[in-house]
């Protein structure tokens, strides 16, 4: 294989540039010439592409987001829109590709290899952690850390003016930003999708603290977990306590990626090269496993079944007494 691209689509996460630098650099150091795709599908459709050498990914690898930018583009889950992005690759003679994205991003890679025998490897480059195969997404250690120090931030006001403080983060389906950084920051409260809670039960906690003099405790709500401004409402009334929210939003994407981050994109890209040089290869997501870096075949990683970490949720409720 001597061309290959490269493109981020999606939602953005830090470590997406430490990847693409990565990629770029071993490609070339392999012999390959690499192309960078522009924001995502969209671009390849539209032929936003770019010849990328070293120099092109110098000083990015601390920077959040993607130079490559990003987008969601709803006419590449067509058949025909695929063939686009085909006509694309064909014109530039690009024989293979590296894409970094989540779940969408690897149904498109994967339907491009299916329909068009464009060889795709994935990276999974979301924050939310809510990809089955991987023990790890790029960003998600990013992001919990971006959480954890608003946690910090937030206990200095709440305990100055004692408060109950409801932190909202992101987490759809998946609660591992929560509870990641709900155990961390010392959380006295951690509500997630994959779990049940009792808001009865949490307020009867919180009058029980306020009779044991401890007025300031931290409530992590994962945006799919429920209605934050109904859990307030909820528990204002019925534990008679003040309770402040915060909701981080797109902060938790931003920032410049930790050093696990780094380190990840970096072994996961090198993997992804290595694997389209591979003649004998097949498209795949390349991933983490016990500190492992490993390729799943896109049909296999698609079926894995996501294993919620019941440890580390019975410590954070443990911890919380």
């Amino acid at each position: 294989m001597k061309k290959i691209g490269v493109l981020t689509s999606g939602g953005d996460a830090p470590g997406m540039n430490a990847a693409i630098r990565a990629t770029v650099r071993t490609a070339r150091y392999f012999g390959m010439q690499v192309y960078g795709i522009e924001r995502g599908w969209e671009g390849l459709i539209t032929g936003q592409i770019t010849e990328l050498e070293n120099r092109s990914v110098s000083d990015i690898i601390q920077r959040g987001g993607t130079f490559l930018k990003t987008a969601r583009c709803a006419e590449f889950m067509t058949y025909e829109g695929q063939k686009k992005g085909s006509m694309t690759l064909d014109a530039y003679g690009i024989e293979g590709l590296v894409v970094i994205g989540g779940d969408g991003t690897f149904h498109g890679a994967k339907a491009l290899s299916d329909n068009f025998g464009v060889k795709c490897m994935g990276i999974p480059g979301t924050i939310d952690n809510d990809l089955a195969y991987t023990d790890y997404t790029l960003g998600f250690d990013t992001a919990v850390n971006t959480v954890l120090s608003a946690i910090n931030n937030l206990r200095d006001t709440m305990q100055s003016h004692d408060r109950v403080s409801l932190i909202e983060v992101m987490g759809r389906h998946c609660g591992d930003i929560a509870l990641y950084s709900g155990l961390a920051g010392g959380a006295e409260y951690i509500l997630i999708p994959e779990r049940p809670y009792d808001l009865d039960e949490i307020a009867s906690s919180l009058i029980k603290s306020k009779l044991r003099g401890k007025t300031s405790n931290m409530i992590v709500l994962a945006e799919g977990a429920g209605n934050r401004d109904e859990i307030v409402a909820y528990l204002n009334e019925n534990a008679g306590v003040d309770i402040k929210i915060t909701h981080l939003g797109h902060v938790q994407r931003g920032g410049s990626p930790t050093m696990s981050d780094r380190i990840l994109a970096t072994r996961c890209a090198v993997k992804a090269v290595e694997m389209l040089k591979d003649d004998s290869s097949v498209s795949s997501a390349i991933g983490i496993k016990g500190n492992e870096i490993i390729a799943v075949p896109f049909e296999e990683a698609f079926n894995c079944k996501r294993t919620f970490n019941d440890d580390l949720y019975e410590a954070a409720r443990i911890l919380s007494k």
